[in-house]
């Protein structure tokens, strides 16, 4: 908490009322939602137990450590009693079309999360400003922000705010505006009136489950995290498993699949926010040129940039993957695999042991091509099977 003074005392009206200039702020601040809830995350925290008994946290142990402080706030921040939620939309409104991207075997597909720069910064600096106007209005507030920086469940956090409801993929949706949009919290030490919950929409579509590349979702709001590309290009060390190599695709950094095909991401709005515009053309860079950055290239280009956490190693490793896709890819011409391969070839002999693995592999698969589907003819292939199972095809 950022105070140690006594909490102020405010009247139920008095809450409610700094409950509704809360928001006015959150908006003024440029959140396009702030909501309010409790910290009683009972329901929530047996599910998350339950995820990390499957094993599909994977290598990312830190989950397991942090206990149950992830699922009660009071005992990461003692003194909490009340939790802001807030969403800010991140889709790029200069990037490159996300299917033509990854129709395109020969570009590098990044996460539209990770184009710009690093969230957490721009999250966490506007949360702690509008922390300290409540602060500024009331007197003494103890209080911390988060967004996706401490073992925080901010997914229910969100649901139990009325920001939206977990969807099958697991992302938190929005009737008015989908999914593309980062959550931050502001745990804080008064007891704040708390928002109403929305109801699941997601009916008996399982257009995420059909689309995902891995089959990472293993069923309906269940996510095998050791499946998903977004962990194993971002969060997963040593050698990405050789049966979800081919899978990956051009994906170099994330997936978003899932939210690509969500029915209720054609209400999503493009953010205004300059700081997720798309930067040094990230959206639009050939695979073989990213492969050519040396380490310093990398450090200097993803400065600020939340890509630059996962370092120069894991970058070339999930690059080459992508070059030996291009193998399999029938919109790659003779002249793609050419170059593909030359870039491949230079960074044989890198020095680490993974990278000259991935490299190995990824130059095997010119010697053994089997055409792969584009992610458009996927697409149709689903649309095709969802309209035969309405007719009972």
């Amino acid at each position: 908490m950022a105070s140690n003074d006594t909490p102020p005392s405010l009247t139920p009206d008095e809450l409610a009322a700094l409950a509704q200039q809360i928001k006015i702020w959150g908006e003024a601040l440029g959140f396009q939602q702030v909501g309010i809830s409790d910290i009683q995350l009972e329901q929530a925290e047996q599910y998350f137990l339950d995820w990390l008994a499957q094993g599909f946290h994977g290598d990312m142990h830190y989950m397991e450590r942090h206990g149950t402080r992830r699922s009660r706030p009071q005992e990461l921040i003692p003194g909490t009693i009340s939790v802001i939620s807030a969403r800010m939309d991140y889709l790029p409104s200069n990037a490159r079309a996300m299917e033509e991207v990854l129709d395109d075997p020969v570009s590098a597909y990044i996460s539209r999360y990770a184009l710009g720069r690093d969230y957490h910064k721009v999250i966490r600096a506007r949360l702690a400003k509008l922390a300290q106007q409540i602060e500024q209005t009331i007197g003494a507030l103890g209080y911390r922000v988060f967004t996706d920086s401490a073992p925080v469940l901010e997914k229910p956090l969100a649901e139990k705010a009325g920001l939206g409801w977990q969807g099958k993929h697991t992302n938190i949706l929005n009737r008015h505006a989908g999914s593309w949009f980062f959550l931050g919290e502001i745990f804080v030490d008064i007891a704040l009136p708390s928002d109403t919950p929305t109801r699941a929409h997601c009916g008996s579509c399982q257009r995420c489950i059909d689309i995902c590349p891995t089959q990472a979702i293993v069923a309906p709001y269940q996510l095998d995290g050791r499946r998903c590309i977004s962990y194993l290009t971002i969060e997963m060390d040593g050698p990405i498993p050789e049966p979800f190599r081919r899978a990956m695709g051009n994906r170099i950094y994330g997936c978003d699949d899932c939210q690509i095909v969500c029915p209720w991401n054609r209400y999503a709005q493009a953010s205004k926010e300059l700081d997720f515009a798309a930067r040094h053309n990230l959206d639009n860079r050939s695979l073989c040129e990213l492969f050519s950055w040396d380490e310093a290239t990398f450090l200097e280009r993803m400065q600020g940039s939340a890509i630059r956490r996962i370092g120069h190693w894991r970058w070339l490793r999930n690059i080459a993957v992508a070059l030996g896709n291009i193998a399999h890819a029938e919109a790659s011409s003779e002249a793609d695999k050419t170059a593909a391969v030359q870039a491949l070839q230079q960074q044989a002999s890198h020095p680490d042991a993974v990278i000259r693995e991935h490299v190995r592999w990824a130059l095997q698969q010119f010697e053994q091509v089997q055409p792969s589907p584009s992610f458009s003819q996927l697409v149709q292939a689903l649309g095709q099977k969802r309209r035969a199972r309405r007719h009972g095809q």
